[in-house]
């Protein structure tokens, strides 16, 4: 079994603040890290540490950013053969956190929203194979890669954070969904449905899907609850703009689709 995420690579830039600064205001930091980050990147980096064969498929910019980006990709293992280099910056992070773990983000996509589709062949979307994807990169590539893992027989997880609008069959054509509350309530409205996870899953089930199990606050896939801190995320470091990937692509992911 092979895990082949499509996603993002960012920089981040971490900033340790007394307090986060109001609009206007410049604020002196007490520290800073540069950490790699990015949603596709960190859960790619915590399936391998997780003892996964992991692969990736995203872009980077031809600068100086992009081999700090890299960095955990490369030790944990993870394969880059389907990494591109573009002419476009490195997707990079600004993170300003203060004392009490609170944070304001802004984040800079760069070469991620130069990702596509193409760069996974269709032999490697086979039954042997779970398809990551999050809403970081260019959303009709998205949909293209979730249209082709359908046909090919792979099982495809798609992390909708941050949220984006996708077509109702799309979606539908995964056999996992996460999403937090906020992602929850905002696939809810764009489906006209209420926000609790077995509304949303039952609207996908109309949409060409099987009805799933029930999943709770936080479940992951298959409807089991899920951790709330992944060990191989925090091992790994990483956090800020990619969040914490949890253990979201591992254990129950079937051909139902399921919203956790």
């Amino acid at each position: 079994m092979t895990v082949l995420v499509f996603g993002s690579i960012n920089l981040d830039f971490v900033f340790a603040v007394p307090r986060l600064p109001a609009a206007g205001e410049t604020a002196l930091a007490q520290s800073l890290r540069l950490e790699p980050g990015g949603k596709g990147a960190n859960q790619a980096v915590a399936a391998a540490r997780d003892g996964a064969r992991v692969a990736f498929a995203g872009a980077v910019g031809r600068d100086p950013l992009a081999e700090r980006a890299l960095a955990g990709l490369r030790d944990a293992g993870v394969d880059l053969s389907r990494l591109v280099v573009v002419d476009e910056a490195t997707g990079c992070a600004a993170i300003g956190v203060d004392g009490e773990g609170r944070n304001q983000i802004l984040v800079a996509a760069g070469a991620n929203r130069l990702a596509r589709a193409n760069q996974i062949a269709d032999g490697d979307l086979g039954p042997g194979t779970v398809l990551l994807l999050q809403g970081e990169c260019d959303p009709g590539e998205t949909v293209r890669l979730l249209r082709r893992a359908r046909q090919r027989g792979a099982r495809a997880v798609l992390n909708l954070a941050p949220f984006v609008s996708l077509p109702r069959e799309a979606v539908a054509a995964a056999s996992v969904v996460v999403v937090n509350e906020a992602e929850a309530a905002a696939l809810a409205a764009q489906l006209g449905v209420r926000s609790q996870a077995l509304a949303l899953a039952e609207r996908a089930r109309h949409s060409g899907g099987r009805h799933p199990r029930r999943g709770g606050r936080g479940a992951g896939a298959g409807g089991r609850r899920a951790p709330s801190a992944c060990p191989a995320c925090c091992r790994a470091g990483h956090h800020g703009s990619g969040g914490c990937p949890g253990r979201r692509a591992r254990g129950g992911a079937g051909p139902r689709p399921r919203f956790a």
